[in-house]
């Protein structure tokens, strides 16, 4: 942990990450003044010591006698507040940035970026340090803030970060020294406006590697496969890795994990990859993988009821991860989709529903969208409105040996608070049919 050079800290956002890095802040910081602002009044915030909290207020008048603001994965960096304090001089760091420059020297990063599977490969690449004989810690947009791990860690131990394109948007001198980019597709247009911006802030994971460091590159992705690795950012190792590619033994250890699908194979390869890049033994990586289950809310079996498999992905938030989570099951699904927009389109999802799904049933904002998207499916089209609606007609409609896979393509934000609560909601609504 290392002194922070800063008098007033402005910390936007008092959410899981904005409440972390206020804290840290107290922690290695404990001279420094610390603002927590949010443009709502929340009622979650318990008061922290030596924290002046600022709920319900998001104007320039808090930037008085800041001279850093650490801005929160849901603050845009086009925010007034944020484009003001840029304007008046003032450095803007994102939270991951505070958390790497508080975290000090001697803690080896593995950042972990991508679309989709961020978490998933995060996870796993921790359970395979941790069983390769690595002591490590997990944190980013996994659900540990990094900031969270400030003061907390072993001398030397390693730190695996899932990265999201909202946390890269605003780092300077933070430093991966292994480096994964899974895929890259259109995903947050809402937010970053093009694919190209949104592209451009996953390959900073790149940025500040040097010779010394590895990037590891899933060249089963389209995307990720034609980048030229001379012409990105960075000066690391890189390694090209692909399924076609995967030993035996890694394959075999894959088949008796709990994950499924092509998709979280290449996962588990990237995952691999940066464990032994970080110093894991190979057999204690292995062995993790064989014992790995899936994540809740991420192709995550709930129940079987009447013959009928139940599985709940709703952390496929886009239409590729969707589209990934389908292409784990050949025939008889039925598959949930819907939720709100996020600025791109479902036909891609159409060719792969005529193949495999039974029906599909809609909810939420993007009902419309997608049934005008997937109509050339073929497939039966129900628009439910809501998630209890979508459930009740998919039960009466399967058979056994069928699969309701909740997959919605969208983000959550029309009727839940995010995915966590969508995912929970359908577990409940599962557990209620086995009861």
């Amino acid at each position: 942990m290392v002194a922070l050079d800063a008098s007033c800290v402005l910390v936007l956002g008092a959410a899981r990450s904005g409440v972390a890095a206020a804290a840290a802040l107290r922690r290695a910081a404990p001279e420094a003044a610390v603002r927590l602002a949010d443009r709502t009044h929340r009622d979650d915030v318990e008061p922290l010591e030596g924290v002046e909290l600022a709920l319900g207020r998001w104007d320039v008048g808090l930037l008085e006698g800041v001279d850093l603001v650490v801005k929160s994965p849901g603050v845009p960096g086009e925010a007034p507040l944020v484009e003001a304090a840029r304007r008046r001089g003032i450095p803007v760091w994102s939270e991951v940035e505070l958390g790497f420059r508080l975290l000090g020297e001697g803690h080896d990063v593995i950042g972990v970026t991508g679309t989709n599977g961020k978490t998933t490969t995060t996870a796993l690449c921790g359970a395979m340090l941790d069983r390769g004989g690595v002591q490590v810690s997990v944190g980013g947009n996994i659900g540990t803030a990094l900031s969270t791990l400030v003061g907390r860690l072993a001398p030397g131990e390693a730190v695996v970060c899932e990265l999201s394109s909202f946390q890269l948007e605003d780092v300077e001198r933070f430093h991966a020294h292994v480096a994964v980019l899974l895929n890259v597709t259109p995903d947050h247009l809402d937010r970053h406006g093009t694919f190209e911006r949104y592209a451009a802030l996953k390959l900073r994971v790149f940025e500040r590697q040097g010779p010394h460091d590895t990037s590891i590159l899933n060249t089963d992705d389209a995307w990720v496969g034609a980048l030229d690795p001379s012409r990105l950012p960075g000066r690391a190792r890189r390694l090209c890795v692909r399924r076609a590619d995967v030993r035996a033994d890694l394959r075999d250890a894959f088949a008796q994990s709990g994950l499924r699908g092509d998709h979280n194979l290449s996962n588990a390869v990237c995952a691999h990859a940066a464990a032994l890049a970080a110093g894991a033994g190979h057999d204690g990586a292995l062995a993790a993988l064989a014992e790995f289950q899936p994540l809740a809310h991420r192709l995550e079996e709930i129940a079987v009821v009447d013959g009928v498999r139940y599985i709940d992905d709703s952390k496929a938030t886009n239409v590729e991860a969707a589209a990934e989570a389908l292409g784990a099951f050949h025939q008889g699904v039925h598959v949930i989709l819907g939720g709100s927009l996020k600025g791109t389109s479902f036909a891609p999802l159409a060719p792969l529903l005529a193949g495999r799904a039974e029906a599909a049933y809609l909810i939420g904002q993007a009902a419309d969208a997608l049934a005008r998207d997937l109509a050339p499916s073929g497939v039966a089209l129900h628009r439910c409105g809501t998630l209890e609606a979508a459930l009740e007609a998919a039960t009466r409609a399967a058979a056994p040996g069928d699969v309701v896979l909740l997959a919605p393509a969208c983000a959550s934000f029309d009727q839940f608070r995010d995915y966590e609560e969508r995912g929970e909601r359908f577990r409940a609504l599962v557990e209620a049919l086995a009861a």
